[in-house]
């Protein structure tokens, strides 16, 4: 068994002559103790929001988005893109137009983003989810209908009951007349029922989704569109498609994964994450100092030991050892226990949702989400045990010197 270590759990678990030793590790062990609790529970939710609000996104954004490198449409009818269509990884190929447009209903007006779309769209199996009002329909018996954002919808009062009152949506025609005397002469007018209203996020909710040949009419746009949107078949590889979408679409086009097509999302969410683990980590790194207070007691306490040790001929280096093995096990000890209360919390906390964020029904999830990831554990440990490394190095360097005076003594 090495010597050092043997030495150090005697130590460990052996009784101190003064009760200020044992009382100071203890306090250090359950700080550290507490403190990996605390960062594996926290960063577990983070994973929980992370994984809530991705997956509200993902209703809407696609797997693969292609949009012009330059300007606003393209002509997709190509060779390349007629293939991709018929492409066995292929679940949904879906072209969109879309473009700013003025909505109006009765007698209020505002401006949102109108979304025309193919057929495809609607094989999004989870788009019903997105729907609080009505349904997700985009043609019924009565003609096209559209689906409208939710922010839209309080602002215009849309009523989607209603059966005999039309959203009416107006787009700039692409000649203008300059000699027109009616102003509506220069749009185009197109009225279409609203089926359902769509709550996501404010960057969607904002908008409004018809089918793509009422879109084309609107905007006065026969074969071009503003993408292509793309969801591939369960089990295919998004990176590998996406890097052979590229390869063959070259310069003119920007073909973008989910994370591209929400950057700013994916920043935010990871930078609040490593934001509270780097504060959490200070005051971790506070509770795994506490050790040096304890050593330092528990070196002045051995001083017997010490000099024993050192005429037995024991080295400055095999001392510090058994006190820098001291203070790593009490500080690892603490770490491992916060692992597994973490844990079984994280476990508890998804299965019987024992913390609440308020009542079901105002809020989309009724209890913190949990999302747990082997990595998290991994970096929790191998935090703590750097800095207990550094805290108990320099505790063990105080029995160099206590060698060092014993020696001068002698």
């Amino acid at each position: 068994m090495n010597t050092p270590f043997y030495i150090a759990k005697r130590y460990l678990f052996a009784k101190k002559s003064t009760n200020a030793i044992n009382l100071i590790s203890g306090i250090s062990m359950v700080g550290v103790m507490v403190g990996s609790a605390a960062l594996i529970i926290i960063l577990s939710v983070f994973n929980g929001f992370e994984t809530v609000v991705l997956n509200m996104f993902n209703t809407i954004t696609p797997q693969i988005s292609i949009i012009p490198a330059q300007g606003k449409t393209f002509d997709p009818n190509t060779t390349y893109f007629n293939q991709l269509k018929k492409d066995k990884d292929v679940y949904s190929f879906t072209e969109v137009l879309q473009e700013n447009a003025l909505l109006k209903y009765n007698n209020k007006q505002a401006v949102g983003m109108v979304k025309g779309v193919s057929l495809d769209y609607l094989k999004n199996d989870k788009l019903d989810s997105t729907i609080k009002e009505g349904h997700f329909v985009l043609r019924n018996k009565s003609g096209n209908s559209a689906v409208i954002g939710s922010a839209l919808q309080s602002y215009l009062a849309v009523n989607t009951v209603d059966p005999f009152t039309e959203l009416e949506i107006f787009s700039p025609k692409k000649t203008m007349s300059v000699n027109s005397i009616n102003p509506a002469d220069d749009f185009v007018i197109k009225s279409i029922r609203v089926s359902g209203v769509f709550e996501v996020q404010q960057e969607f909710d904002n908008g409004i989704i018809v089918p793509l040949d009422f879109a084309r009419g609107l905007l006065g746009e026969d074969k071009n569109v503003s993408a292509i949107e793309i969801n591939l078949q369960p089990g295919v590889n998004v990176d590998d498609f996406q890097k052979e979408v590229i390869d063959k679409t070259g310069n003119g086009f920007e073909v973008r994964n989910r994370a591209e097509q929400n950057r700013s999302l994916y920043h935010i969410l990871n930078t609040e994450k490593w934001a509270v683990y780097i504060i959490l980590t200070f005051i971790l790194i506070i509770a795994i100092f506490n050790i040096i207070g304890s050593l330092t007691m528990l070196v002045i306490d051995k001083v017997k030991d010490i000099a024993i040790l050192s005429s037995l001929g024991a080295g400055k280096r095999l001392i510090k050892q058994i006190f820098l093995f001291e203070g790593m096990m009490i500080t690892m000890s603490g770490c491992l226990l916060g692992l597994v209360i973490g844990l079984i919390f994280c476990l508890f906390q998804q299965h019987f949702n024992l913390i609440k964020m308020g009542e079901e029904n105002t809020t989309l999830i009724s209890a913190y989400p949990i999302g747990l990831k082997w990595k998290d554990f991994i970096l929790v440990f191998f935090t703590v045990g750097i800095f207990s490394f550094l805290a108990s190095g320099l505790s063990s360097n105080l029995s160099v010197k206590k060698i060092d005076q014993i020696n001068q003594t002698i």
